[in-house]
């Protein structure tokens, strides 16, 4: 039921969330169409509820929501349309309720900082932003342990190239997502970063960043094979493309400020097709099968 009263069935509510996927990132909604259709409409709920709860813009609606979804996981009508299907996900996905309500808490980090003082405070609001997101997304692929750990490894890697590549973006409104005491130990200063200075010491701490970021990546690699085949290669497309970015960085001597690092749209569609060609060889083996 939508928060005006109108009644929706489920098929209607998963028929939103697919429509607000593919509005929202249509790279993601193009990979979901070589899902079954189970583990379809499962990753389309969670990328709804996503999408929802990061773009509430106050304390007060975040307030709302948390208290919304926190009686809708302890089994309470929730009479809303992203959280009822989002809610019938998380049961039949085993999706664990912590992890909703971390998402909730990453977004209310975000409008409380503009900044963020050490990296350990940053590794948080990045694992209950990114990680989070991995993890529901590894329960509604389905997997084997200890996964776990690796994909919440995979989602702070995602998160933290996001922003190492937007940095420009960022700055623009306000906010700097570079652990400010590693700005000041490499001898660089927020007022040159707000000039878009690119200097030695940028540079060293560009490089401390980057090989951070690997680090995650490395960590999070041998969790991709003990995901469920038929939604594992959606993890290692995404898993692929966001390192080639970081390389990207890296390679563009740190340019972060005038361009926005990204794969081009050839050499995406070669990775993808790469990762999509076992489970579309499955089908097509199925169908011939048949």
């Amino acid at each position: 039921m939508s928060p005006n009263g109108e009644i929706y069935s489920l098929d209607a509510l998963y028929a939103q969330a697919a429509e607000a996927t593919r509005s929202g990132s249509r790279g993601f909604f193009f990979a979901t169409q070589h899902f079954p259709i189970d583990l379809a409409r499962a990753a389309h709920a969670v990328y709804w509820f996503c999408h929802y709860t990061r773009g509430l813009k106050s304390q007060e609606e975040l307030d709302q929501w948390a208290s919304l979804v926190s009686s809708g996981l302890r089994g309470r009508l929730a009479r809303h349309p992203v959280l009822d299907v989002f809610l019938d996900t998380v049961d039949h996905r085993a999706i664990p309720h912590d992890l909703p309500m971390e998402l909730i808490e990453g977004a209310r980090m975000d409008l409380d900082h503009l900044r963020y003082e050490s990296f350990s405070q940053l590794r948080a609001r990045s694992f209950r932003i990114g990680g989070v997101v991995s993890l529901m997304m590894m329960h509604v692929v389905g997997f084997r342990e200890p996964a776990g750990d690796s994909m919440g490894e995979l989602g702070i890697a995602i998160e933290l190239t996001s922003l190492l590549r937007d940095t420009g973006a960022h700055l623009e409104r306000g906010r700097i997502y570079l652990p400010l005491e590693e700005v000041q130990a490499a001898g660089y200063s927020v007022e040159e970063m707000e000039k878009h200075v690119r200097n030695d010491a940028f540079r060293a701490l560009m490089k401390v960043q980057t090989s951070r970021i690997h680090t995650y990546y490395q960590n999070a690699e041998a969790g991709i094979a003990l995901l469920d085949p038929r939604g594992r290669f959606a993890v290692k497309v995404a898993f692929d493309l966001y390192r080639k970015t970081l390389r990207r960085i890296e390679a563009s001597d740190f340019d972060v400020f005038r361009q926005r690092a990204g794969v081009p749209a050839m050499e995406a569609a070669w990775i993808t097709a790469r990762s999509m060609a076992g489970p579309i060889t499955r089908r097509l083996w199925k169908v011939m099968s048949a």
